[in-house]
């Protein structure tokens, strides 16, 4: 019977390399036991079939940016907790392979409205993050709200001008109907409780608020409490 190994160990003996490349190989997820994709270097291993892939490369994984559509009211800490493999949208489970390195040293960015569901930014990616926060000023932001109550007369008038209420000045928005009871606000960098007062400034009352799109990147198809991954081709 054979002793359990590191699985770093395993896969030095196995092809000769180096304990640094084992470890690069294994985290990057070019390594099977017995079929099964192992990520963690640590990993005990006996008599299993250990497998390197043919195409693998000794280099750090390429740092991730997750979009998680968070449900109203979930805090930005409690909302990394939930992310894993398990979590990931069923539609979307194709192409990037997910690694337990993807879900370590995640930062948050870009922060909902109050008590809004939606799009929620996580990533390792200090170019992303760098220019989700320098350029927030540039960056459109779109929220779909569930509203009840009637409208002001020329209510859209106003919000697309700029208006004042209760002595605070509001800046100009972006504001249209989806439908009877959804309006849509576009604005770059809104300040915290904006929204709100958008609506209650033309006599509206909010039901649900839900951002679904910043930049040039929406959260397409992705169930509530699930995520997928930006894709190559997607810009903030």
């Amino acid at each position: 019977m054979t002793d359990p190994i590191r699985l770093s160990k395993r896969l030095i003996e196995l092809v000769g390399c180096s304990r640094r490349e084992a470890e690069l190989f294994i985290e990057g997820g070019w390594v099977t036991v017995d079929g099964e994709v192992i990520d963690e270097p640590q990993f005990k291993v006996g008599a299993q079939k250990v497998e390197l892939d043919p195409e693998a490369k000794a280099t750090a994984p390429e740092p991730v940016t997750i979009l998680f559509n968070v449900p109203a009211g979930m805090d930005a800490d409690t909302a990394m907790a939930t992310i894993s493999a398990e979590t990931l949208s069923e539609e979307h489970r194709y192409g990037k392979r997910p690694l337990k390195g993807h879900f370590q040293r995640l930062t948050a960015s870009t922060d909902l409205q109050a008590n809004a569901s939606g799009l929620l930014v996580f990533t390792q990616d200090w170019k992303i993050l760098r220019k989700l926060t320098a350029d927030s000023n540039k960056i459109e932001q779109e929220y779909v709200v569930e509203v009840e109550g009637d409208m002001v007369e020329h209510g859209l008038n106003r919000l697309q001008h700029g208006l004042t209420y209760k002595g605070k000045e509001l800046p100009p928005v972006k504001a249209s109907w989806q439908n009877e009871n959804r309006l849509r606000f576009a604005m770059k960098n809104p300040q915290p409780g904006v929204i709100a007062l958008f609506c209650q400034a033309v006599g509206l009352k909010i039901v649900g608020i839900r951002r679904i799109r910043i930049g040039g990147v929406s959260i397409g198809k992705v169930p509530l409490g699930q995520w997928r991954y930006l894709s190559g081709k997607e810009k903030f």
